[in-house]
């Protein structure tokens, strides 16, 4: 039996993020653009640490980085980073999968990413200055990737210029 062949721009997207999104109507809507996304994301949760702050972070921090494909590009979500357009996110999006690597996008806990995560990141990206519950962050980014995906293709789903 032959292995179909893979479109070498469409590399594997990993979510690696802490906590665990359990049922509800979070893990419904992550699902339902999860779903949408060619490549799906694939989701590694890592357990939330305990301790003090900084020890919080840095036993998320173990996690995290255990989770991340060796020659992945990683893209750290983070409050204080940039917070592109959706235009702009398709644009960068369209340039990380013609890198042919692995993508892992990193959700941090309620402390924060450590620093050893920022030093590995790639790139770090906001959406926007609100503080938003972190199962909300992953419903954000699914449904975000799959806009930028349908800008690059060409796809209705986004609606430029409409209020």
């Amino acid at each position: 039996m032959r292995t179909p062949k893979r479109n070498p721009k469409l590399t594997d997207w990993r979510l690696v993020a802490v906590g665990r999104i359990g049922r509800g109507p979070e893990a419904d809507l992550f699902t339902r653009y999860n779903d949408r996304l060619r490549p799906t994301l694939s989701v590694h949760e890592i357990t939330e640490g305990r301790g003090s702050p900084a020890e919080i972070k840095r036993r998320e921090a173990d996690g995290i980085l255990a989770a991340i494909p060796a020659q992945a590009f990683a893209v750290a979500l983070d409050l204080g980073a940039p917070a592109p357009d959706s235009e702009r996110l398709a644009a960068l999006l369209t340039g990380w999968i013609e890198a042919a690597r692995p993508i892992a996008f990193l959700i941090g806990g309620a402390e924060g990413l450590d620093a050893t995560i920022m030093a590995r990141a790639n790139h770090t990206l906001s959406l926007g200055p609100l503080t938003w519950p972190h199962m909300l962050v992953r419903v954000l980014l699914a449904e975000q990737l799959f806009r930028a995906r349908a800008i690059a293709t060409g796809h209705p789903y986004h609606r430029a210029g409409r209020p």
